[in-house]
């Protein structure tokens, strides 16, 4: 007859819960860390304020003159010359885009009627300008 040790060796157990939770919470931390780089990753840009401003939740590609004359085609610095390039390489792969403009309030009237004109130019048809809404 074999008798039992005292000491009862037990084996080590791998809880899965507590690891299961942990991967949940990682999970939840990665992705709001995640929307918040992509607003640090916005373009600081001063909108002139109107009344009738509206949001729109439709896809739609971004132009923005900065405060010193740049011009930022989603993010991307283009010069003035290449603009009208960038539209139609735009345009052909979606016809019927958006464009929206977004000029700091600071920027000559004339540059953003340049740019107007050379996405008219360039065919495109959807074209917004981005403001802020005015504080009643």
């Amino acid at each position: 007859m074999k008798l039992r040790n005292l000491h009862m060796e037990r084996q080590p157990r791998l809880m899965i819960i507590p690891m299961i939770d942990i991967i949940f919470f990682l999970l939840i931390f990665f992705m709001m860390s995640t929307l918040y780089m992509v607003e640090q990753r916005t373009i600081s840009v001063s909108l002139p304020q109107s009344t009738s401003a509206q949001n729109d939740v439709s896809r739609n590609i971004s132009i923005a003159i900065t405060q010193d004359g740049h011009i930022l085609f989603e993010q991307e610095e283009v010069p003035m010359e290449f603009l009208k390039k960038r539209v139609q390489m735009e345009l052909q792969q979606q016809h019927d885009s958006l464009f929206v403009l977004r000029s700091d309030k600071q920027v000559d009237y004339g540059k953003v009627v340049a740019v107007l004109d050379e996405l008219k130019l360039a065919g495109a048809h959807r074209v917004a300008i981005a403001t802020e809404r005015k504080a009643n």
